[in-house]
């Protein structure tokens, strides 16, 4: 509230002073100063509003270059890609492409390109990172058996070998069904066996064994797991072995002419090799059967060599190879020239 109040002064002149008292009224003020801009109107003032406004820069932001490009040559890669990860462009330095395209066009680099992400990669495992790994789990190693310094010491040592296969492939599980397969070999002269067994074992595999390497293969991969599947194949072999030193009551009872094969030490060859021999050397041939059957035939010049051909001739079947080595072997027993060969 404002009070105005005059003097005047006599023969002078009229000297107004102006004297404001304020009171604590401020909604009065207010409701007062409204009423005073409403009445009049408002003033649109062009060329201050122009200034007001003042004209906007955009500011380019400031774009690094690309990790990729700014990486150093000797960096440590280790530290970079240290384990399995998604594959990420900016973090590798190399010019990757992938995808399918049309024809006549390159594939898709490695910027936004879903396929290198899709499959799991090996960046990690670079030769330096993989030496620095080797190095770290020596101190878990032992040292290898100086003993075993050549392959036939390691197969006499260590007959049993065992064959898995590992894969990589590019799918969303790095599992492989063909890594469950196991394979077990093991030369058949490693085992303890006499006569009787072997030939047991041998019908027991079947054509799991070859003659010629004289190895027994056993393979498994009807297990889901490869640790199954080794157990197995283990069990396939203890259970032939054990099986193969069973004798049956029937197995007695076998004559000679019940064998599967030709044994050359029960037939009358030997008997009648024994005997000539015998008559050669001026001696009796009046031996028991016993005496005949267990006579050793090393004694016989070549008699070894005309065993072997014999048994083989009779075992493997007539061919032209068994044939010539009968017709030696039967050369040298008699003392006969051998075979000339007509080129």
């Amino acid at each position: 509230m404002s009070i105005l109040i005059k003097y005047y002064k006599p023969g002078g002149f009229n000297i107004a002073l102006n004297t404001i008292w304020r009171c604590n009224s401020t909604g009065t003020d207010v409701a007062v100063n409204k009423i005073e801009e409403d009445e009049e109107f408002r003033v649109l003032d062009i060329l201050k509003k122009r200034q007001r406004l003042q004209r906007r820069v955009n500011k380019r932001a400031d774009i690094q270059p690309d990790r990729a490009d700014r990486m150093a040559t000797d960096q440590n890669w280790g530290n970079v890609w240290p384990g399995p990860k998604t594959f990420h462009p900016s973090s590798v330095p190399l010019p990757l492409r992938q995808g399918y395209v049309p024809k006549g066009q390159a594939p898709p680099g490695k910027k936004a390109n879903a396929e290198l992400m899709k499959v799991p990669n090996f960046l990690h495992l670079t030769p330096p990172v993989v030496k620095a790994q080797c190095e770290s789990i020596k101190q878990y190693c032992t040292e290898w058996p100086k003993l075993l310094n050549s392959e036939e010491a390691i197969e006499r040592h260590y007959p049993v070998e065992v064959i898995t296969s590992d894969y990589c492939h590019a799918s969303p599980s790095i599992r492989n069904p063909l890594a469950r397969i196991v394979t077990l070999r093991v030369k058949l002269s490693t085992l303890n066996l006499d006569k009787h067994s072997r030939d047991k074992f041998i019908r027991l595999v079947g054509n799991r064994y070859d003659e010629a390497t004289d190895l027994v293969t056993i393979t498994a991969d009807r297990c889901p797991v490869r640790k199954q599947n080794q157990d197995y194949v283990n069990y396939l072999l203890t259970a032939c072995y054990h099986e193969s030193w069973n004798l049956e009551e029937w197995e007695r009872e076998k004559m000679e002419e019940d064998m599967e094969y030709y044994n050359w030490d029960k037939n009358p060859s030997k008997r009648n090799l024994v005997k000539w021999y015998l008559k050669t050397q001026n001696q009796s041939t009046d031996l028991a059967e016993d005496e005949l059957t267990n006579f050793d035939v090393t004694q016989i010049p070549n008699g070894e060599e005309y065993k072997v051909a014999v048994s083989s001739y009779m075992n493997d079947g007539e061919s032209a190879e068994t044939v010539e080595k009968y017709g030696e072997a039967v050369r040298k027993l008699l003392g006969l020239p051998q075979k000339k060969i007509v080129e």
